[in-house]
């Protein structure tokens, strides 16, 4: 007798995916045209703006003017309107939400291993899992067209990575539940990929990326980012892209803010493992300060806290950043958490491989009565950030299939992996399509990128540098 909740056969589920073939046609998947009536894509930063710190915000702006796939980085609220309005399949995962190539990365597990996995889950919601595949194949083709790589080439780096998620999936609708859970890309199997794949100058790069993204840990963080001030380690100032407290406030109110920042990391480790809630009560919070981070994040407010344990070099750097909404919700729906710091920790713990023992959240009120929510992690563990503006063709197309083959193990851990392998098929029908909508969907992110630039040049936004 069959369990109540239990997933339907086999059989049924890929059934399912074939018929959504009918509803939204793989070959249709190459077509963007921005609908009658789309929002302005200003409008759209604006009212995201409204809700962030305002000094910052015009940070924000000059970030995004930098390149068009630097505007595209913060521009995932525009992109989630635009997919809203696409055909889809029906089939539903968890997603990243903005799953551009740089929010892929090597990170550390909590057995000190370095794997290739997804980073940022800012935007993590229960949706369509072609809106991630869209958005890292639509980010492939600006990071192209910013190398200046012909068309051709351009298109078949998208097929790469959309190819190595359909055979990915296929993989992973073959394998039993937990293997699915257990699958990891861990630095051993990237080195005989590399070896397979590239040429020595190649994997000589690679090499050392993986070996500097081990250095990249709390205690390298702690050697950056503090000095000494009268004896005791403090946060660095280095505004506006580090406040510390003392240089943000009067007296009176930075005492309040230290206050209720010690408040919510001491409230935020009840959402942590009771063995790890242990380890982070041997820490003391020392100082504190207010940090811009990526490019859509920026004006979010986000917080350092330098933490020390045993002694003044037993460091700990957490990051409490903001969380609001996700840009998928007016699409997707609101998804099944009150707090949406914890529908970002819930959505990393679902689709990583391993995640940050630190990693939590917690709601807390701020200095002016308002109550935020937010997520708390580890400032740096062991991560290596791609350089998509060095590569060669071969090289991004090869990122491309890591991405893809990642992007696929994160969906199948939470979505009907059977149900989206049969949808895909064997062929490459969607492989082609998807570089058809990143190409067009270049073009769309291109005249958004020059409104932007409208926008500052006539005085309705203010652009900074930082």
């Amino acid at each position: 007798m069959r369990a109540v909740d239990a997933p339907p056969p086999p059989d049924d589920r890929a059934a399912r995916g074939k018929a959504a073939r009918d509803r939204a046609p793989r070959s249709g998947h190459a077509a963007f045209e921005p609908r009658t009536g789309r929002p302005d894509p200003v409008g759209i930063l604006e009212r995201q703006s409204a809700e962030r710190v305002p000094e910052l915000v015009p940070l924000r702006y000059g970030r995004m003017l930098e390149s068009p796939f630097r505007f595209y980085r913060g521009a995932a609220a525009i992109m989630a309107d635009d997919l809203g309005g696409l055909r889809h399949s029906g089939i539903a995962t968890q997603l990243c939400g903005d799953a551009h190539l740089l929010n892929f990365r090597l990170l550390a597990t909590p057995e000190r291993r370095l794997v290739f996995d997804i980073n940022d889950f800012d935007e993590s919601l229960p949706g369509p899992w072609e809106w991630d595949v869209e958005r890292l194949a639509a980010s492939l083709a600006i990071a192209g067209r910013e190398n200046g790589f012909p068309r051709k080439r351009r298109a078949a780096i998208v097929q790469a990575a959309v190819h190595a998620y359909r055979e990915a999936m296929r993989g992973f609708a073959g394998m039993r539940n937990l293997d699915v859970w257990y699958a990891q890309a861990d630095t051993e199997a990237l080195r005989r990929l590399l070896g397979d794949q590239m040429d020595r100058k190649s994997r000589e790069r690679v090499s050392h990326a993986l070996d500097r993204a081990r250095t990249r840990d709390n205690v390298q963080a702690f050697a950056k980012l503090t000095t000494l001030v009268g004896g005791e380690r403090r946060i660095a100032a280095d505004p506006p892209l580090v406040v510390p407290l003392t240089d943000l406030l009067p007296d009176v109110e930075r005492e309040e803010l230290e206050r209720r920042l010690a408040l919510l990391i001491e409230r935020y480790g009840h959402s942590l493992a009771s063995e790890r809630r242990h380890l982070l009560r041997q820490f003391r919070m020392v100082d504190a300060a207010r940090k811009v981070v990526g490019v859509g994040s920026v004006g979010t407010r986000c917080w350092i806290v330098l933490m020390l344990g045993r002694d003044a070099e037993d460091p700990l750097l957490l990051q409490a950043k903001e969380a609001g909404p996700s840009v998928l919700e007016p699409y997707a729906g609101r998804g099944a958490y009150d707090n949406q710091g914890q529908r970002v920790v819930c959505g990393q713990r679902l689709m990583q491989a391993a995640s940050d023992i630190f990693l939590g959240w917690e709601r807390v009120e701020g200095i002016d009565g308002r109550r935020r929510d937010f997520y708390v992690r580890q400032l740096r563990d062991w991560k290596g950030i791609a350089r998509p503006e060095t590569m060669a063709p071969g090289q991004l197309e090869f990122f491309a299939e890591l991405c893809g083959a990642t992007l696929a193990r994160a969906h199948a851990r939470s979505g009907d992996r059977i149900a989206i392998a049969a949808y895909l098929g064997r062929g490459d029908v969607f492989d082609r399509a998807l570089a058809g909508f990143a190409e067009a969907y270049a073009d769309q992110n291109e005249r958004d990128f020059r409104a932007l630039g409208d926008a500052v040049r006539s005085g309705r936004v203010k652009a900074g540098r930082a």
